[in-house]
Protein backbone atom coordinates (compact mmCIF):
# COMPACT_ATOMS: atom_id res chain seq x y z
CA UNK A 1 0.00 0.00 0.00
CA UNK A 2 0.97 3.59 -1.20
CA UNK A 3 2.00 5.28 1.80
CA UNK A 4 4.06 8.94 1.03
CA UNK A 5 2.38 11.35 -1.55
CA UNK A 6 2.61 14.67 -2.97
CA UNK A 7 -0.89 15.31 -1.04
CA UNK A 8 -2.69 13.59 1.69
CA UNK A 9 -6.92 14.36 1.75
CA UNK A 10 -8.18 13.20 5.09
CA UNK A 11 -11.49 12.38 4.23
CA UNK A 12 -13.45 10.52 1.44
CA UNK A 13 -16.65 12.79 1.69
CA UNK A 14 -17.73 14.61 -1.25
CA UNK A 15 -15.28 17.32 -0.63
CA UNK A 16 -12.74 14.89 -0.23
CA UNK A 17 -13.68 13.73 -3.74
CA UNK A 18 -13.90 17.06 -5.02
CA UNK A 19 -10.36 18.34 -3.95
CA UNK A 20 -8.84 15.22 -5.05
CA UNK A 21 -10.52 15.32 -8.38
CA UNK A 22 -9.09 18.78 -9.38
CA UNK A 23 -5.99 17.95 -7.95
CA UNK A 24 -5.47 15.54 -10.00
CA UNK A 25 -7.55 17.69 -12.91
CA UNK A 26 -4.38 19.92 -12.83
CA UNK A 27 -1.50 17.64 -12.79
CA UNK A 28 -1.47 16.70 -9.16
CA UNK A 29 -1.72 12.76 -9.53
CA UNK A 30 0.28 11.89 -6.66
CA UNK A 31 -2.70 12.05 -3.71
CA UNK A 32 -3.76 9.75 -1.42
CA UNK A 33 -7.15 10.15 0.27
CA UNK A 34 -8.01 8.59 3.87
CA UNK A 35 -11.51 7.57 4.31
CA UNK A 36 -12.54 5.95 8.00
CA UNK A 37 -15.40 4.23 6.54
CA UNK A 38 -15.51 0.77 4.52
CA UNK A 39 -17.55 3.37 1.71
CA UNK A 40 -17.08 6.43 0.30
CA UNK A 41 -19.28 9.14 1.24
CA UNK A 42 -20.70 7.13 3.87
CA UNK A 43 -21.09 10.24 6.47
CA UNK A 44 -23.61 13.74 5.70
CA UNK A 45 -22.12 13.97 2.20
CA UNK A 46 -24.71 11.47 1.09
CA UNK A 47 -27.37 11.84 3.62
CA UNK A 48 -28.57 14.92 2.44
CA UNK A 49 -31.50 16.45 1.12
CA UNK A 50 -29.37 17.67 -1.95
CA UNK A 51 -30.02 21.29 -2.23
CA UNK A 52 -27.68 23.68 -4.38
CA UNK A 53 -28.67 27.03 -3.30
CA UNK A 54 -27.53 30.47 -2.68
CA UNK A 55 -30.62 31.70 -1.25
CA UNK A 56 -30.91 31.91 2.34
CA UNK A 57 -26.94 31.88 3.13
CA UNK A 58 -24.74 34.05 5.30
CA UNK A 59 -23.18 36.85 2.71
CA UNK A 60 -19.86 34.73 3.44
CA UNK A 61 -20.79 31.80 1.77
CA UNK A 62 -22.27 33.25 -1.28
CA UNK A 63 -18.97 34.22 -3.87
CA UNK A 64 -18.23 30.48 -3.64
CA UNK A 65 -21.74 29.39 -3.83
CA UNK A 66 -22.91 31.92 -7.03
CA UNK A 67 -19.47 30.45 -8.63
CA UNK A 68 -20.70 27.25 -8.14
CA UNK A 69 -24.33 28.03 -9.53
CA UNK A 70 -23.19 29.95 -12.55
CA UNK A 71 -19.78 28.07 -13.47
CA UNK A 72 -19.97 24.45 -12.52
CA UNK A 73 -22.72 22.77 -12.06
CA UNK A 74 -24.81 23.25 -15.55
CA UNK A 75 -21.97 20.95 -16.93
CA UNK A 76 -20.54 19.07 -13.68
CA UNK A 77 -22.46 15.82 -15.61
CA UNK A 78 -21.23 16.54 -18.67
CA UNK A 79 -17.30 16.90 -16.97
CA UNK A 80 -17.62 13.99 -14.66
CA UNK A 81 -19.61 11.77 -17.09
CA UNK A 82 -22.38 10.49 -14.62
CA UNK A 83 -25.67 11.88 -14.59
CA UNK A 84 -25.60 13.89 -10.81
CA UNK A 85 -29.38 14.63 -11.32
CA UNK A 86 -28.86 18.67 -11.03
CA UNK A 87 -31.50 20.70 -12.21
CA UNK A 88 -32.07 24.38 -12.05
CA UNK A 89 -35.70 25.00 -11.57
CA UNK A 90 -35.97 27.48 -8.84
CA UNK A 91 -35.94 27.40 -4.63
CA UNK A 92 -39.13 28.63 -2.96
CA UNK A 93 -38.20 29.13 1.29
CA UNK A 94 -41.62 29.49 2.58
CA UNK A 95 -43.13 31.43 4.98
CA UNK A 96 -46.47 31.03 7.27
CA UNK A 97 -46.14 34.17 9.54
CA UNK A 98 -44.65 37.74 9.45
CA UNK A 99 -42.04 36.77 11.81
CA UNK A 100 -41.21 34.16 8.61
CA UNK A 101 -41.41 36.75 6.07
CA UNK A 102 -39.26 39.24 7.93
CA UNK A 103 -36.61 36.35 8.23
CA UNK A 104 -37.06 35.73 4.49
CA UNK A 105 -36.48 39.17 3.70
CA UNK A 106 -33.30 39.34 5.45
CA UNK A 107 -31.49 36.67 3.87
CA UNK A 108 -33.05 37.85 0.69
CA UNK A 109 -31.41 41.11 0.70
CA UNK A 110 -28.01 39.89 1.54
CA UNK A 111 -28.53 37.55 -1.18
CA UNK A 112 -29.71 40.62 -3.80
CA UNK A 113 -26.71 42.59 -2.47
CA UNK A 114 -24.03 40.20 -3.55
CA UNK A 115 -26.17 39.67 -7.15
CA UNK A 116 -28.22 36.84 -6.80
CA UNK A 117 -31.45 37.15 -8.38
CA UNK A 118 -33.71 36.37 -5.59
CA UNK A 119 -37.19 38.32 -4.30
CA UNK A 120 -40.25 37.86 -2.16
CA UNK A 121 -43.10 37.10 -3.40
CA UNK A 122 -47.04 36.44 -1.96
CA UNK A 123 -48.79 33.51 -1.03
CA UNK A 124 -50.74 33.63 -4.16
CA UNK A 125 -47.63 33.37 -6.50
CA UNK A 126 -45.89 30.86 -4.38
CA UNK A 127 -49.77 28.92 -5.17
CA UNK A 128 -48.80 30.03 -8.86
CA UNK A 129 -45.22 28.65 -8.40
CA UNK A 130 -46.51 25.26 -7.30
CA UNK A 131 -50.55 24.86 -7.21
CA UNK A 132 -49.52 21.60 -4.08
CA UNK A 133 -48.40 23.67 -1.28
CA UNK A 134 -50.45 24.94 1.93
CA UNK A 135 -52.91 27.93 1.87
CA UNK A 136 -51.04 28.58 5.00
CA UNK A 137 -48.44 30.25 3.49
CA UNK A 138 -48.35 33.82 2.77
CA UNK A 139 -45.26 34.04 1.38
CA UNK A 140 -41.59 33.22 0.53
CA UNK A 141 -38.29 33.86 -0.96
CA UNK A 142 -37.85 32.82 -4.79
CA UNK A 143 -34.49 32.16 -6.31
CA UNK A 144 -35.08 31.10 -9.99
CA UNK A 145 -31.26 29.73 -10.41
CA UNK A 146 -30.87 27.88 -7.09
CA UNK A 147 -31.50 24.24 -7.86
CA UNK A 148 -30.71 20.32 -6.38
CA UNK A 149 -28.50 17.39 -7.46
CA UNK A 150 -28.06 13.84 -6.14
CA UNK A 151 -25.77 13.80 -3.30
CA UNK A 152 -24.75 10.36 -3.57
CA UNK A 153 -24.20 10.28 -7.07
CA UNK A 154 -22.09 13.54 -6.97
CA UNK A 155 -19.87 12.08 -4.26
CA UNK A 156 -19.13 8.79 -6.34
CA UNK A 157 -18.96 10.45 -9.45
CA UNK A 158 -15.80 12.77 -7.74
CA UNK A 159 -14.88 9.71 -6.43
CA UNK A 160 -14.77 7.59 -9.79
CA UNK A 161 -12.94 10.66 -11.94
CA UNK A 162 -10.49 10.75 -9.24
CA UNK A 163 -9.34 7.33 -9.19
CA UNK A 164 -9.17 7.10 -13.27
CA UNK A 165 -6.88 10.42 -13.12
CA UNK A 166 -4.75 8.34 -10.39
CA UNK A 167 -5.61 9.31 -7.31
CA UNK A 168 -5.22 6.85 -4.37
CA UNK A 169 -7.81 5.74 -1.69
CA UNK A 170 -7.46 4.14 1.34
CA UNK A 171 -10.60 2.79 2.80
CA UNK A 172 -10.78 1.68 7.03
CA UNK A 173 -8.57 4.30 7.33
CA UNK A 174 -9.77 6.21 10.48
CA UNK A 175 -6.96 9.41 11.23
CA UNK A 176 -5.75 9.50 15.01
CA UNK A 177 -3.01 12.43 14.08
CA UNK A 178 -1.38 14.62 12.08
CA UNK A 179 2.24 15.09 13.48
CA UNK A 180 4.69 18.06 12.21
CA UNK A 181 7.95 17.14 10.94
CA UNK A 182 10.57 20.15 11.64
CA UNK A 183 7.86 22.82 11.87
CA UNK A 184 5.05 21.89 9.42
CA UNK A 185 2.78 19.42 8.98
CA UNK A 186 3.60 16.49 7.11
CA UNK A 187 2.61 12.88 8.86
CA UNK A 188 -0.81 11.98 9.22
CA UNK A 189 -1.00 8.64 11.64
CA UNK A 190 -4.06 5.94 11.49
CA UNK A 191 -5.58 4.72 14.20
CA UNK A 192 -4.00 1.16 13.75
CA UNK A 193 -0.70 3.21 13.85
CA UNK A 194 -0.24 3.05 9.97
CA UNK A 195 1.94 6.28 8.84
CA UNK A 196 1.20 8.30 5.48
CA UNK A 197 3.50 11.39 5.01
CA UNK A 198 3.07 14.04 2.77
CA UNK A 199 3.85 17.68 1.56
CA UNK A 200 0.52 18.81 2.04
CA UNK A 201 -2.58 17.99 4.22
CA UNK A 202 -6.11 18.60 3.74
CA UNK A 203 -8.27 17.83 6.62
CA UNK A 204 -11.73 17.44 5.45
CA UNK A 205 -13.11 14.92 7.85
CA UNK A 206 -16.17 16.08 8.68
CA UNK A 207 -17.45 16.50 12.62
CA UNK A 208 -14.21 14.12 13.13
CA UNK A 209 -11.61 17.59 11.75
CA UNK A 210 -11.93 19.34 15.68
CA UNK A 211 -10.22 16.64 17.59
CA UNK A 212 -7.96 15.49 15.03
CA UNK A 213 -6.96 19.32 14.68
CA UNK A 214 -5.76 19.38 18.19
CA UNK A 215 -3.65 16.65 17.61
CA UNK A 216 -1.29 19.99 15.89
CA UNK A 217 -2.24 22.58 18.47
CA UNK A 218 -5.04 24.35 16.49
CA UNK A 219 -8.97 24.40 17.71
CA UNK A 220 -11.99 24.77 15.19
CA UNK A 221 -14.71 26.14 17.26
CA UNK A 222 -17.41 23.36 15.90
CA UNK A 223 -19.93 20.71 16.94
CA UNK A 224 -21.86 18.29 15.10
CA UNK A 225 -25.55 17.50 15.39
CA UNK A 226 -27.60 14.76 13.24
CA UNK A 227 -29.46 15.53 10.16
CA UNK A 228 -31.67 12.77 9.15
CA UNK A 229 -33.41 12.07 5.80
CA UNK A 230 -36.50 10.44 4.24
CA UNK A 231 -37.43 8.96 0.75
CA UNK A 232 -40.78 8.81 -0.33
CA UNK A 233 -42.42 6.04 -2.89
CA UNK A 234 -42.96 7.76 -6.31
CA UNK A 235 -45.93 9.95 -6.93
CA UNK A 236 -46.82 11.97 -9.86
CA UNK A 237 -44.80 14.63 -11.03
CA UNK A 238 -46.01 17.69 -8.94
CA UNK A 239 -43.12 19.80 -9.10
CA UNK A 240 -39.43 20.08 -9.64
CA UNK A 241 -38.25 22.97 -7.31
CA UNK A 242 -36.42 22.86 -4.10
CA UNK A 243 -38.25 23.94 -1.32
CA UNK A 244 -37.44 25.05 2.24
CA UNK A 245 -38.81 26.61 4.94
CA UNK A 246 -38.12 30.00 7.08
CA UNK A 247 -37.62 27.44 10.13
CA UNK A 248 -35.53 25.03 8.33
CA UNK A 249 -38.10 22.76 9.22
CA UNK A 250 -37.11 20.62 6.23
CA UNK A 251 -35.76 21.17 2.95
CA UNK A 252 -36.24 18.87 -0.33
CA UNK A 253 -37.18 17.98 -3.43
CA UNK A 254 -38.94 15.54 -5.94
CA UNK A 255 -36.32 13.44 -7.75
CA UNK A 256 -36.47 12.95 -11.67
CA UNK A 257 -37.90 9.40 -10.28
CA UNK A 258 -41.00 10.31 -8.76
CA UNK A 259 -39.79 10.06 -5.32
CA UNK A 260 -39.06 12.88 -2.49
CA UNK A 261 -36.16 13.14 -1.19
CA UNK A 262 -36.40 15.18 2.76
CA UNK A 263 -34.05 16.08 5.27
CA UNK A 264 -34.51 18.02 8.59
CA UNK A 265 -32.06 18.57 11.19
CA UNK A 266 -34.21 16.30 13.92
CA UNK A 267 -32.50 17.01 17.33
CA UNK A 268 -32.29 13.03 17.98
CA UNK A 269 -28.35 13.36 19.21
CA UNK A 270 -29.68 16.07 22.19
CA UNK A 271 -32.83 13.04 23.64
CA UNK A 272 -30.36 9.29 22.69
CA UNK A 273 -27.43 8.50 23.83
CA UNK A 274 -25.92 8.18 20.25
CA UNK A 275 -22.34 7.44 19.53
CA UNK A 276 -21.12 8.89 15.51
CA UNK A 277 -20.80 5.69 14.46
CA UNK A 278 -24.61 5.34 15.14
CA UNK A 279 -26.55 6.43 12.05
CA UNK A 280 -30.16 4.95 13.16
CA UNK A 281 -33.10 7.35 12.83
CA UNK A 282 -36.22 7.32 15.15
CA UNK A 283 -39.82 7.25 14.57
CA UNK A 284 -40.75 9.82 16.98
CA UNK A 285 -38.15 12.38 15.41
CA UNK A 286 -38.84 11.20 11.70
CA UNK A 287 -43.08 11.51 12.17
CA UNK A 288 -42.26 15.04 13.88
CA UNK A 289 -40.46 15.71 10.20
CA UNK A 290 -43.46 13.93 8.60
CA UNK A 291 -46.12 16.35 10.15
CA UNK A 292 -43.94 19.66 9.07
CA UNK A 293 -43.84 18.15 5.77
CA UNK A 294 -47.61 17.61 5.45
CA UNK A 295 -48.21 21.30 7.08
CA UNK A 296 -46.55 22.54 4.26
CA UNK A 297 -47.54 20.07 0.93
CA UNK A 298 -50.44 18.52 2.33
CA UNK A 299 -50.18 16.60 -1.14
CA UNK A 300 -48.58 14.25 0.08
CA UNK A 301 -50.34 13.45 3.16
CA UNK A 302 -51.10 9.75 1.63
CA UNK A 303 -47.36 8.99 0.91
CA UNK A 304 -45.51 6.00 2.12
CA UNK A 305 -41.92 6.32 3.19
CA UNK A 306 -40.21 3.87 1.76
CA UNK A 307 -36.35 4.54 3.30
CA UNK A 308 -35.11 6.90 6.03
CA UNK A 309 -31.35 7.38 6.96
CA UNK A 310 -29.08 9.91 9.25
CA UNK A 311 -25.90 11.50 8.91
CA UNK A 312 -23.53 13.32 11.45
CA UNK A 313 -23.10 16.93 9.82
CA UNK A 314 -20.25 19.45 11.45
CA UNK A 315 -21.29 23.04 12.74
CA UNK A 316 -18.78 26.09 13.34
CA UNK A 317 -20.08 28.44 16.00
CA UNK A 318 -20.55 31.34 13.55
CA UNK A 319 -22.59 28.91 11.14
CA UNK A 320 -20.18 29.10 8.28
CA UNK A 321 -17.17 27.05 7.14
CA UNK A 322 -13.49 26.96 7.46
CA UNK A 323 -11.86 26.91 4.57
CA UNK A 324 -8.11 28.30 4.41
CA UNK A 325 -4.40 26.95 5.20
CA UNK A 326 -3.41 27.62 9.28
CA UNK A 327 -0.41 30.02 9.74
CA UNK A 328 0.70 28.60 12.74
CA UNK A 329 0.88 24.93 10.90
CA UNK A 330 2.14 25.41 7.38
CA UNK A 331 1.33 22.80 5.01
CA UNK A 332 -2.32 22.03 6.85
CA UNK A 333 -5.70 23.22 4.60
CA UNK A 334 -8.54 23.09 6.52
CA UNK A 335 -12.46 22.45 4.71
CA UNK A 336 -14.63 21.39 7.70
CA UNK A 337 -17.49 23.34 9.75
CA UNK A 338 -19.52 23.37 6.66
CA UNK A 339 -22.80 23.05 8.64
CA UNK A 340 -25.19 21.32 6.45
CA UNK A 341 -24.53 24.17 3.94
CA UNK A 342 -21.58 22.32 2.39
CA UNK A 343 -22.84 19.68 -0.56
CA UNK A 344 -24.41 22.66 -2.87
CA UNK A 345 -21.12 24.68 -2.97
CA UNK A 346 -18.97 21.28 -3.19
CA UNK A 347 -16.98 21.92 -7.06
CA UNK A 348 -16.46 25.29 -6.00
CA UNK A 349 -14.75 24.57 -2.90
CA UNK A 350 -12.90 21.72 -4.21
CA UNK A 351 -11.52 23.89 -7.17
CA UNK A 352 -10.17 26.33 -4.17
CA UNK A 353 -8.69 23.92 -2.36
CA UNK A 354 -6.79 22.58 -5.09
CA UNK A 355 -5.82 25.89 -5.75
CA UNK A 356 -4.91 26.34 -2.25
CA UNK A 357 -2.37 23.15 -2.62
CA UNK A 358 -0.70 24.75 -5.75
CA UNK A 359 -0.37 27.85 -4.70
CA UNK A 360 -2.14 29.94 -6.70
CA UNK A 361 -5.26 32.64 -5.54
CA UNK A 362 -8.80 30.89 -4.96
CA UNK A 363 -11.08 31.48 -7.70
CA UNK A 364 -13.60 34.26 -5.46
CA UNK A 365 -12.26 36.09 -2.17
CA UNK A 366 -13.05 33.76 0.70
CA UNK A 367 -10.98 35.40 3.45
CA UNK A 368 -14.00 35.81 5.63
CA UNK A 369 -13.56 31.86 5.78
CA UNK A 370 -10.18 31.30 6.96
CA UNK A 371 -8.89 29.72 10.83
CA UNK A 372 -7.38 33.06 11.69
CA UNK A 373 -11.24 34.98 12.27
CA UNK A 374 -11.14 32.94 15.53
CA UNK A 375 -8.27 34.29 16.68
CA UNK A 376 -8.80 36.44 20.43
CA UNK A 377 -6.68 39.34 18.80
CA UNK A 378 -8.36 40.06 15.34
Amino acid sequence: MKKTAEVIIIGGGVNGCAAAYYLAKRGVKDVIVLEASESIGHGGSSRNGGGVRQSGRDPRELPYAMYAVQNMWPTLSEELGVDVEYKQAGNLRLGKTQAHMEKLARLAENARKAGVDVRMIDGKEVKEICPYLSDDIIGASWCPTDGHANPMLTTLAYFKRAVELGVSFVKKAPVKAIKKVKGRARKVITVDGTVFEGETIILAAGYESREIARTVGIDIPMTRYFEEALVTEMQPPMFEQMLGTADADFYGHQTVHGSFVFGSESGLEEAADMEPADLRTSALTMSAGCRAIIGYIPALKDAKIVRSWGGWLDMCIDEVPVISPVEEVPGLILACAFTGHGFGTVPSVGLMLSQMVVGEETVVDIHSLRYDRFKADR
